[in-house]
C-alpha cells in the first residue's frame, strides 16, 4: 500500500503550525496537519499550548478574576452593594473550559473549511520526505506519509525545577495552576516573568496572599527601565510581593503545605538562607522547544545547545524542504510570532517573497494595568547608537 502523499505536512496544530496549514492550503497546496496533543478529558484537542493551557485559559480567569475584583473593590462607591459578594472557583473554571473547547472546535472548523486533512498522532521525521505517525498510547506506528516540504511546529513545554519537582497539587506548573478549584491562602511562585505575573495576578485578585520569587535581580529585564518601574510601583500597590535575587534551594511537602528554602542574594556582601511556608507554589520559570522527538539525529537538522532548531531568515533548517516555526525555533516564544512565521514559510514554499520583522514584535503582559512594549528599549537605542529624544 503507498504511503499518502501531500504538498505540505504540518507538525503541529498550535498557533504557528494552524495557521501555516490554513496558509498553505490557501494557496492551492495539499496540507495536513498532524497533532498529538490530549486534553486533560484524555481527547484530542488542537490548539498547542496557547489554546489548552496557555494564553486563552489564563486570558478567561483573568477576566473572571478582574471583575471580582472591580466589584469587591469599586463597586460601592457607585452606589452599588456587595455584602453577599462570592466567588465559585469551580463555576469560573467551568467557564474557562467551554471557552477552550469552544475555540480549539473553532480551530478544527477551520482547518476542515480549508480542506485541511487532520491526523491526531505522534510524528516524526524518518526521511526528507516522509513523515512516520505512531499512537499517542503505545507509540506503534500507524502510518506513513510523504511530503515534498514538512513543517515543524511542535510548540515548548514548561520547565522544571530540581528543587521543585511537581507534587500532587500542591506543586504545579503553570497548567496546574490554571485548574486549582480552591483559592490558595499562601501561594508562592517561582519565576516573575510574563507567566508567573499573570497567574500571581489571577490568584491574588481572588484572595491569595501571594510571594514571587524570582532569581534574576533584575525585575522584566527585558523591558524598557521605566516601564519597568512603573509596573513594579503598580504591582506593589495590589500587595504582591516580588522578592528579586532569590534562587530556590528545595521544596519539601509536609503536612499539606510546602516549605520552602531559598536563597536570598539582595545584599550583595551577604546572602541569607531564608524558608517559607505555602499552600502551593506555582513553577513558572520559563518553557523549552519540544525538538527532542521530532526527528532522527540522521538527517543532520541541527539544533543549538538549548535544543532550539537552527533555522535561516525564511525558517528553512539545514535540510531545504523542512521548516520549523514558532517556540521551536529562536525568537520570543508568543502565539502571534508563530503565526507569522507560518504565513511566511507557506508563501516562501509557493515562491512569494514574505518575510517576519523581528524587531517589531510586541510582546504584552496581562496585569491590570497592562504592560506592553514593541521595538528597541531606550537601552537598547542608545547601545546601539540611535539618537533618540
Amino acid at each position: 500500500m503507498m504511503s499518502p502523499t501531500y504538498d505540505v505536512v504540518v507538525i503541529g496544530a498550535g498557533p504557528a503550525g494552524y495557521v501555516a496549514a490554513i496558509r498553505c492550503a490557501q494557496l492551492g497546496l495539499k496540507t495536513v496537519c498532524v497533532d498529538e496533543w490530549i486534553n486533560r478529558k484524555g481527547e484530542s484537542s488542537l490548539g498547542g499550548t496557547c489554546l489548552n493551557v496557555g494564553c486563552i485559559p489564563s486570558k478567561a480567569l483573568l477576566e473572571s478574576s478582574h471583575l471580582y475584583q472591580v466589584a469587591n473593590s469599586e463597586f460601592t462607591q457607585h452606589g452599588i452593594s456587595t455584602s453577599s459578594l462570592k466567588i465559585d472557583v469551580k463555576t469560573m473554571q467551568a467557564r474557562k473550559n467551554q471557552v477552550v473547547q469552544d475555540l480549539t472546535q473553532g480551530i478544527q472548523s477551520l482547518l476542515k473549511a480549508n480542506k485541511i486533512a487532520v491526523i491526531h498522532g505522534r510524528a516524526k521525521i524518518t526521511d526528507v520526505d516522509t513523515v512516520e505517525i505512531s499512537s499517542r498510547k503505545d507509540h506503534k506506528k500507524i502510518d506513513e506519509l510523504k511530503a515534498k516540504h514538512i513543517i515543524i511546529a511542535t510548540g515548548s513545554s514548561s520547565v522544571h525545577l530540581q528543587q521543585a519537582p511537581l507534587e500532587d497539587d500542591y506543586i504545579v506548573d503553570s497548567a496546574g495552576a490554571l485548574e486549582l478549584t480552591e483559592v490558595p491562602g499562601r501561594l508562592g511562585i517561582i519565576g516573575a516573568g510574563a507567566i508567573g505575573l499573570e497567574l500571581a495576578s489571577v490568584w491574588q485578585r481572588l484572595g491569595s496572599q501571594v510571594v514571587l520569587l524570582e532569581a534574576m535581580p533584575e525585575f522584566l529585564s527585558m523591558a524598557d527601565s521605566k516601564l519597568v518601574t512603573l509596573a513594579a510601583r503598580s504591582l506593589s500597590k495590589q500587595s504582591l510581593d516580588i522578592r528579586l535575587n532569590a534562587r530556590v534551594l528545595s521544596t519539601t511537602v509536609k503536612n499539606k503545605r510546602v516549605q520552602l528554602v531559598y536563597e536570598d542574594r539582595s545584599d550583595m556582601e551577604k546572602t541569607a538562607e531564608r524558608k517559607e511556608v505555602f499552600d502551593k507554589i506555582i513553577v513558572a520559570v520559563g518553557r523549552k522547544p519540544n525538538s527532542d522527538r521530532v526527528f532522527g539525529e540522521e538527517l543532520g537538522i541541527e539544533r543549538d545547545e538549548r535544543s532550539f532548531i537552527l533555522v535561516n531568515d525564511q525558517c528553512q533548517t539545514s535540510v531545504p524542504n523542512i521548516y520549523a516555526i514558532g517556540d521551536v525555533v529562536r525568537g520570543p516564544m508568543l502565539a502571534h510570532k508563530g503565526s507569522e512565521e507560518g504565513i511566511m514559510v507557506a508563501e516562501h514554499i509557493v515562491g512569494n517573497h514574505a518575510e517576519v520583522n523581528y524587531g517589531m514584535i510586541p510582546s504584552v503582559i496581562y496585569t491590570h494595568p497592562e504592560i506592553a512594549w514593541v521595538g528597541k528599549t531606550e537601552e537598547e537605542c542608545k547601545t546601539a547608537g540611535i539618537n533618540i529624544k
